[in-house]
């Protein structure tokens, strides 16, 4: 399927010559560890039935869901004009199935076009919050019955762990932040032991908690502490980091699902303070970034400028930055982003690099978290987008996608391989990164490698 748009020719011959020039000579920086969310904009809910009534309001039902996870906050659901763009959540979505549990029970998997949602909440004035978001390392002491436990991630995908009360938490948080596409990651399970750690985020001592994160991947720090307190679960904690650091907050629940859900929400809401793009600064021409690895000369990159400005959903390309081997350029595109990856994809000389996940990070959400936009998504129809009217379901059965019980992860957080300078312009970009490698050996064509 093809979208059309006009483009332009970015800035040729000794020009570029210059910027890239220019770009190669950039200092390196230290490692950092972004991370894209994947499925953020695709969501899982409960509908009664399949009539044509009770699916619009399952439309409506998810694209409300995924406009508190892209805003960052749930104020966007009594923002002006919201009402009428949730009534017409259907002209989002790109695709839908609808699952039938063995007891009866129907549920609604649909996947919305990302520039079409982060339009929408534009044309609402309001904020638009990017998939590259930061990772926070969550130690969290729980403290129950006059006995101390720290929440740790379990070991392997049906292990146990062997306490029912810390893995009840542990699921809390995950399910936490699946719902509002927040990476969040807890420590690995060889420290549950550590009882003088333990002691020390009790005490939010953040020295040597500090120390023993060196090894784990994270832009931010948060040490939890929570107890009962009248009745109700308490929890207070202070961040540690460059990209969050504030005094300490609490909140106060009556469950511990609802408490890690609170704890969550506040968390979100002041990353997308801070990182949220104001609905003035989306702007028409959806713009992504492209890291290619393995180009080693100037004419490479001038082979590579010139396949991208011809396929038909470019814009146009510029180049933004280059280290060693590895080149960034800016690409505005138009239509959805997965159709220009699709575009790419006819190309053998771009290879996708796959990311490996990240010790630590959590790498699914419970039952009603989607899966990722890479993973085998059913798809409604090969033409099923905004431009080309209603989508038709995929099936009207249910596959495996409990990942409780062993099925494929429904929601993942793929780690953004970028320095320091890299991931703060990452985590105000509205799109995931791409990672490609350039392998122009794989073709065998003419001189110019077209």
């Amino acid at each position: 399927m093809s979208v059309s748009g006009s483009k332009s020719a970015f800035t040729s011959g000794s020009a570029a010559r210059i910027v890239l020039l220019g770009l190669f000579l950039a200092a390196l920086c230290a490692p950092a560890s972004a991370v894209t969310v994947s499925g953020l904009y695709a969501v899982e809910v409960p509908i009664a039935g399949a009539s044509q009534g009770q699916l619009a309001k399952g439309y409506a039902d998810g694209l409300a869901k995924v406009f508190v996870r892209v805003s960052g906050t749930r104020d966007v659901l009594a923002q002006d004009g919201v009402e009428a763009v949730l009534t017409d959540a259907e002209s989002l979505l790109l695709s839908y199935q609808v699952l039938r549990g063995d007891s009866g029970e129907s549920r609604l998997r649909m996947a919305f076009g990302a520039v079409g949602v982060n339009r929408a909440l534009a044309s609402i004035d309001a904020p638009v919050w990017g998939a590259n978001r930061p990772l926070t390392l969550a130690w969290v002491a729980v403290e129950d019955r006059g006995s101390r436990s720290l929440i740790t991630e379990r070991q392997g995908s049906g292990a146990s762990g062997g306490n029912s009360a810390t893995d009840a938490w542990q699921r809390a948080f995950n399910q936490a932040a699946g719902d509002r596409g927040l990476p969040v990651a807890l420590p690995p399970a060889g420290f549950s032991g550590d009882r003088e750690l333990l002691s020390d985020i009790w005490g939010q001592f953040i020295n040597r908690v500090r120390d023993v994160s060196e090894d784990i991947n994270h832009d931010a720090l948060a040490l939890v502490r929570v107890n009962r307190s009248g009745g109700q679960w308490r929890a207070g904690w202070v961040f540690d980091g460059t990209v969050m650091d504030s005094g300490e907050e609490s909140v106060t629940a009556a469950t511990p699902q609802a408490l890690a859900q609170a704890v969550v929400n506040r968390w979100a809401e002041l990353y997308a303070n801070r990182f949220a793009v104001a609905a003035g600064e989306v702007g028409e021409s959806p713009q992504v970034d492209i890291v290619l690895r393995g180009v080693t000369s100037l004419a490479d990159y001038g082979r590579i400028n010139k396949i991208l400005e011809g396929l038909t959903p470019v814009v146009n390309v510029g180049a933004s930055r280059v280290r060693g081997e590895q080149l960034t350029l800016r690409v505005a595109f138009s239509g959805e982003l997965d159709q220009l990856k699709e575009y790419i994809a006819l190309d053998p000389r771009f290879v996708v690099m796959e990311s490996q996940q990240s010790p630590g990070v959590a790498l699914s959400a419970p039952d009603d978290t989607p899966s990722p936009d890479d993973a085998p998504v059913p798809v409604a129809s090969e033409e099923a987008t905004p431009e080309s009217g209603s989508p038709e379901p995929a099936s009207d059965s249910a596959t495996d996608t409990d990942t409780e019980s062993g099925g494929q992860p429904m929601f993942s957080y793929q780690p953004l391989p970028v320095d320091e300078q890299e991931a703060e312009q990452a985590f105000e970009s509205l799109y995931q990164v791409l990672y490609y490698r350039w392998q122009p050996a794989s073709v065998i064509g003419s001189g110019d490698g077209q």
